[in-house]
Order: structure tokens, then sequence, then C-alpha cells
């Protein structure tokens, strides 16, 4: 009897343990002294403050606490919040990947600092640092539920500095209250901090994360309590203007251009929980260079935004429907248009405005309006892009989401048809998450509106998934109709009724070298509601894998596909190849092995070959990835991929070549050097570009960036530019 009271009590401070764990808690402390952002914890008013500690281990166990320790104390002033950390280590080898702000990814040691200012679990700043006393911020949205509510684009004004000893490094942050928003009169924020500690080859959080959840998961957070209510944020008001000088020549048009454009963006924040973006004549010639893809199906591909005039809340704006199939609303369809032969090109943007942010603690609001420019000679008219969101916060996590798009063309032409004067689009949302994140899902219904074209219209879709320790699965349904449009949305088919559905299942060694075994079975079908319901694809795949604690990982996957064409397909891309004949199905099965190999190492990989069927013949594939890094700055990477395409006669054979190296080169924390040469046969060019960034003050910048394009089979130059820009932050 003795043994069972015993047991009992053990059961009970087992989970008293627990609950105390997820509602840890400490004070921030109000001061009046000035602290000394040095990196150097030698202050003597960091004796006075409440710590975060007792770190969880969250990788290779999620169970135990961690071996290497960190410590996180907090201070505020009426206009900036402190922040002094310790972490412990086994040695003073620390790694990095470059001495560039904003680093991103595994195998590198790092801090992050996650705060949930307005406690509703969906939305956090983040702040992290790393041993070298590199930067970064970043947005998360969605609760942290997925990697792409993770947003490093962000930019903000903050002081941070580090110092290295035997075994421990010490950092220091001073971040001003106006690069959070907040309530005002508010006295707590969710928070949580997460650290990789790679010479222990451990992943430790302050509130204890299971391994099935991201390790930026909002669903796990403790308390900062302010000493005071935080007052109302001062307004500050941003000013980044540019000048850029660009000199550029189309070989192919044989046509140059020398050009000097102004222009500038404004931030303005609009009491403690809106933020006002202003831009006029933007110009994004120094943004970061999209990566070259393969793409072998017959569907456009959603490339990620990376503009920051855009990416500030931009999932309030670009988070509505399901983001594979039927997003409405797609920030990189503003700027890009089509010419009269139907190729991409730039469409200039004359200005525009965003307001986003909270209303109160559970309502956003999210605006935005931005103009383009007429371009006669391309038949592209000057449109006016708009759009409304709100969201409000329902139950534990979950929201509700309401939104309108217009694209309105001004002063139409008499070029543009009448039917596509204007393109409009309304829509509800419900999405899920529940307290623990175990459940999460989206419903919504979507309609567009054409000039003569009101009936119909709709984009429906709904999911729902389930996650835990052992098992997670997921279904979706999606219907669209073949009218549905949005001209500012990624829509990737239409007239397409899909169901989809997975179920995923883990295994977590207690010992050994592996972490986890996993495997999963996922199933698409997709139906064509105009082809009276007939079953166009499905795909079957089932994948197996095991993550090894010594962070390598090898993947075997099988798939079994099935594809209709309703319309002719040429896959390969060859000029006047046959394309395959409209209504014909086609089986074909596919396996493919993946291993990635330890990201730790200063030379790291990943290699993945596949082989089988492709429609009517076969397709070997290869793709491999290579990183040397010569810590801490020089990183080096290539990237390859090689696909062969074997099809009957008389269809066409092709062998397809993407190949991108790239060199990052940090001087120091001020200058940066990076390089990316692309090429690929597929679309018959050569890239180079190569970019020159010198950080002469906080978030300032002058830009060398040099670019050339050639044509593979000639080698003859395409296009060639070179632009000196200039850009500075004025806080006023």
């Amino acid at each position: 009897m003795a043994r069972y009271y015993a047991a009992i009590l053990l059961l009970i401070f087992f989970f008293k343990l627990n609950a105390q764990d997820q509602s840890k808690s400490f004070t921030v402390k109000l001061i009046s002294e000035n602290i000394k952002i040095d990196g150097i914890l030698d202050e003597p008013i960091w004796d006075s403050a409440e710590s975060a500690k007792d770190f969880h281990q969250y990788f290779p166990s999620d169970s135990v606490m961690a071996e290497q320790q960190t410590t996180i104390k907090m201070l505020y002033d009426n206009t900036t919040l402190y922040i002094a950390i310790k972490g412990n280590a086994a040695g003073k080898d620390f790694l990095t990947n470059s001495l560039q702000r904003d680093f991103r990814g595994g195998g590198i040691d790092q801090i992050s600092l996650v705060f949930d200012t307005f406690n509703d679990g969906t939305n956090a700043f983040l702040f992290g640092m790393n041993p070298y006393g590199v930067r970064r911020e970043a947005l998360i949205s969605g609760g942290g539920t997925d990697r792409g509510g993770f947003t490093t684009s962000w930019d903000v004004k903050w002081r941070g500095e580090s110092k290295i000893y035997d075994n421990y490094f010490t950092a220091e942050m001073a971040i001003p209250l106006t690069s959070f928003k907040f309530k005002e009169g508010e006295t707590k924020w969710r928070f949580n901090s997460y650290r990789l500690d790679m010479q222990t080859n451990e992943r430790t959080t302050w509130i204890k994360i299971p391994q099935n959840q991201f390790i930026f998961g909002l669903a796990f957070m403790g308390d900062m309590i302010f000493e005071k209510p935080l007052g109302k944020s001062r307004t500050p008001l941003a000013l980044i203007p540019y000048v850029n000088t660009i000199s550029s020549k189309d070989f192919e048009n044989n046509e140059s251009l020398t050009n000097l454009k102004v222009g500038g963006d404004a931030k303005i924040a609009v009491g403690n929980s809106l933020n006002l973006d202003l831009t006029i004549n933007p110009d994004f010639s120094t943004v970061e260079v999209d990566n070259f893809i393969t793409n072998l199906t017959r569907f456009e591909v959603a490339l990620p935004e990376r503009r920051q005039f855009f990416v500030d809340n931009n999932d309030l704006f670009g988070n509505f429907g399901g983001g594979r199939d039927a997003n409405p609303f797609f920030s990189r369809r503003i700027g890009i248009a089509r010419d009269t032969a139907d190729n991409t090109i730039e469409n200039r943007i004359i200005g525009g405005l965003r307001l986003s942010g909270k209303i109160n603690n559970n309502l956003r609001l999210g605006f935005l309006n931005i103009q383009t420019e007429k371009d006669e000679e391309n038949e592209i008219p000057s449109n006016n892009n708009m759009m409304f969101a709100l969201q409000q916060k329902l139950f534990a996590r979950s929201n509700v989401g309401l939104f309108f798009i217009n694209r309105q063309a001004i002063n139409a032409a008499s070029f543009l048809p009448e039917d596509e004067e204007y393109n409009r689009v309304i829509g509800i949302d419900y999405n899920l998450a529940s307290e623990d994140n175990s459940w999460v899902g989206k419903a919504y219904v979507h309609k567009s509106f054409q000039p003569n074209d009101n009936e119909g219209n709709y984009s429906l879709g709904i999911n729902l998934g389930k996650n835990t320790r052992y098992f997670s699965a997921f279904v979706d349904a999606v219907s669209i109709d073949e009218e549905f449009n949005s001209d500012l949305g990624f829509i990737r088919r239409k007239d397409i009724f899909k169901l989809t559905n997975n179920l995923e299942g883990r295994f977590w060694p207690a010992k050994g070298k592996v972490n986890r075994y996993q495997a999963q079975l996922f199933n698409t079908l997709t139906w064509r509601p105009g082809l009276d319901f007939r079953n166009t694809d499905y795909n079957v795949s089932l994948e197996t894998s095991a993550e090894f604690r010594t962070l390598e990982r090898l993947q075997v996957r099988f798939s079994k596909r099935f594809v209709y064409l309703a319309s002719e397909f040429e896959p390969t891309g060859k000029e006047n190849a046959v394309s395959l004949p409209a209504d014909t199905g086609y089986h074909f099965s596919n396996v493919e092995l993946e291993f990635q190999s330890d990201n730790r190492k200063n030379f790291s990989f990943s290699v993945q070959p596949s082989y089988g069927g492709f429609f009517n013949g076969n397709r070997y594939s290869m793709e491999t990835r290579f990183t040397w890094r010569f810590i801490p700055k020089v990183n080096i990477g290539f990237n390859a991929q090689y696909d062969h395409i074997e099809l009957p006669s008389p269809f066409s054979r092709a062998d397809i070549w993407l190949i991108s190296p790239r060199a990052n080169i940090t001087f120091n924390k001020s200058l940066f050097w990076s390089t990316l040469v692309q090429y690929s046969n597929q679309r018959d060019n050569l890239g180079i570009n190569s970019r020159l960034q010198w950080r002469f003050a906080p978030l300032s910048d002058l830009f060398l960036v040099y670019n050339d394009n050639y044509f593979v089979n000639t080698f003859a130059p395409r296009v060639r530019s070179i632009n000196l820009k200039f850009t500075y932050w004025l806080n006023i």
C-alpha cells in the first residue's frame, strides 16, 4: 500500500512539475540606469534582474533538462528593452555560416528570443544573435505551425553585442520598445527562447516543447511580467530614401539604358499597434534574386516574396485560402505583368501604402493600396491594386478572417478588353489552432467578380489536421470553379475538386544512433467537374525516413501516379518537340532516395537520386547540394540538378541541367560580398548576380550590383546591367 501511495504522489508531483513548467514566468524590472551594450555583463544592475533559466532539451531528447544551460535576464526603461544572455558551452568552437545579418538554418550556434506581445499565440516578434554578435530579426505568423510562417526579411533597428569565453558566451541586446507592437498599459507578454548548441549537439528551449512541434511554435510559452504597465509608445517616423543609378543593355533587342532613380519608403507607427508603410517609386533591384528551378509540371510555381515593403504583417494579406492551390492574394503579382507576346516583364510601381496591425487584442486590420504604371507599348493598363482584410481572434488561438480584393484598371485604354477592366474577390476564412497546437485546420469560401461574370466563381476549401508525438494526420478538400479568378492571387489550377490525405507515424528509440523513425502515407486525388467529374490525377506515395542524433537524415520514397492530359503537353520544353496528345491517361511510378549529411560539419552535402516512369517514358534525376564554410567569413555552396527524360519516338528525349554555385564572403559585420551563378539549359540562360553591400550605418546600405545573362547554346550575351544604390534609414 505504501508503494501505491508513493506512486500516486510521484505522479502528482510529475504533473504539477509539467504544469508549473508551462506557466513559468519572470519579472522585468523598470530601471533608470544606463547600460552599455558591449556584450560584457559587468553592470551591477544585472545582478538585480530576474532570470529566465532552467532550459529544457528539445533535441536529441525532449524529456530531460539541457546539458548546457542558458540564462536570460531582462530590464526596461521608458524607451528600451534590455536583455542579457549567458550560454554555457563545452568549449569556444562556435559555428556560424557568416557574419552577415539575418542568418537562418541549422548547423550553427544561435539563440533566439520570441515575444508574443498581444498574448494571442498567433503572431510574434523574434530577435536572435549568435556568439559572434551576428544579429537577426524575424516575424512569426500562423502560430508557428510551419516554416512558411517564419520570415527573416523583416528589418528593424536595434543594438546587440556578444563576447566569447572559454566555456560560455555572453550577449547584450537593446531593443527599442517601438520595434514591438503592443497594447498600451500592457503588463505581460508571452515569451520563449530557443538555443542551438552545436558543440554538445543539442537544441534547448526555456518552455518545454515536444519534438513533434516546431521549435518556434507559439503554443508553448511562458510569461514575462513588467514591473509597471507599458506606456504609450512614441510614434517614430522612419524615412528610407534611396538613390539608384543603373546602366543596362539588352543585347537581344539592341537597346541600352542609363537611368537615375530616386524614391523611398516611410514607416509610421500609428499608436502602439498599427504600422503605416508608404512607398514612392520603389526600387527592388538589390533584392536577392530568385533561385532558378527545373519545372517539369504543367503548372506555375510560387516563389517567396523578398521585397521588404510587402513583408510586415504579410500573413494578414497572404494567408487566405490554400497556399498551394488557391491563394487569393499573392503579393508578387504586383509589379509584374505580361507583354503582348505573353512574356513576363516588370510593371513599374508608382507608389502605395499599407496599414496593418492590431486594432485591439483580438482584432487585426490590413489595408493595402498600390498603383502601377501604364505601359501602352506592351498593352498594360495602369492598375489600382487594393486589399482590405480583418482578422478576429476566436477561442484560445483560432481566428476568422474577412477580405476584399480589387484590381481596377484606371482610365482603361482601348486595347483592354471589357472583361479585364476589373477583378474583385471577397472571402471568409476560419483558421483553427487548438491551445496545445495538436489540432489545426482551415475552412474558407471565396468568390470572384469580373465584368459580366458574377455567377458561380467560387473557391472552397476545408482541411483538418491532428498532430501528436507518435502520429499525425490531415485531410484536405478543395473545390475551384473554372471561372474563379484572382488577378492578384496564385491559383495553380482551376476546374478541380481535389481530396488529399496524409497519415504519418513516428517511433522514438530510447537508445542508439537514430533519434526518430518516420513512415508516411500520402494520397491525393483530383477530379475535373468540367469533364463530367473525371478523375484526372492521383498520386500515392509511401515514404520512410530515419533522422540520426548526429543530424544525418536518410529517406526513401515510392510513388505511383496517374495523369490524364485534357490538353497537349510537352514536358521537356525543347523547341519543335512533339507534344504528348490530349485525352490520354498515363500511369507511372517512381522511387527516390535522399541522404543529408551532418550540417554541423564545415563540409556538408545532400544527394537525391530518383528513377522511374514519366508519362509514356522514363526519367532519371539526380539532385545534389554541397556546402563548404570557412568560419566565420566564407561560405561556398554548389547546387546541381540533372534530369534525363526518355520518351518513345516521336516524342522527345532531353538532358536538363540546372547548376548553381554560390559564394558569400563577409569581410566583417558591415561589408558583404555574394555571387550567384545559375545555369539552366531549360531556360536557355546563364545568369550571374554579384552583389557588394556596405552597411555603413544601421539598416543603411551602399550596394553595387552586377547582373549578366547569356544564352546557353550560343553563349551570346542576353542582358547586362550594373547599378549603384544608396539607401539610408533615418528615424525622426
